[in-house]
């Protein structure tokens, strides 16, 4: 359903407020989808898996409770990576993936790495 001529100069009578109030604000959720905020939790989740299977692993035959720990960390990250991957669904893996292959895999990792510097070294 179309919006009417009022609410398209509503509609755009706010985003001119927002990206004159907050322009990296407005940037951010500009280029921020759907695809992007699920795949960033599966990668999170996957490391999350990852540290919990080492846990496991280090602490299963000296400290039982501390293994047990790790099992459970994997458990839920795994819980978390199945959620936000069926919110990706199949277009979601499409982008990510053609997203890689088009910059190539370290120039993707890079990215990352660069934000993940930048988000720490401000705060």
């Amino acid at each position: 359903m179309p919006l009417s001529e009022h609410e398209q100069r509503v509609l755009q009578e706010l985003e001119q407020t927002l990206y004159a109030d907050d322009p990296a604000f407005a940037d951010r959720v500009k280029s921020e989808t759907v695809y992007k905020h699920a795949g960033r939790y599966c990668v999170w989740s996957a490391i999350a898996f990852i540290a919990g299977l080492v846990i496991l692993m280090m602490w299963l035959s000296t400290y039982l409770p501390l293994s047990f720990a790790g099992f459970v960390i994997m458990l839920a990250s795994a819980a978390m990576f199945e959620r936000n991957a069926r919110r990706m669904g199949r277009a979601g893996w499409h982008e990510i993936s053609g997203a890689v292959r088009g910059k190539g895999t370290s120039e993707a990792l890079g990215d990352a790495v660069r934000r993940l510097k930048e988000r720490f070294s401000h705060g």
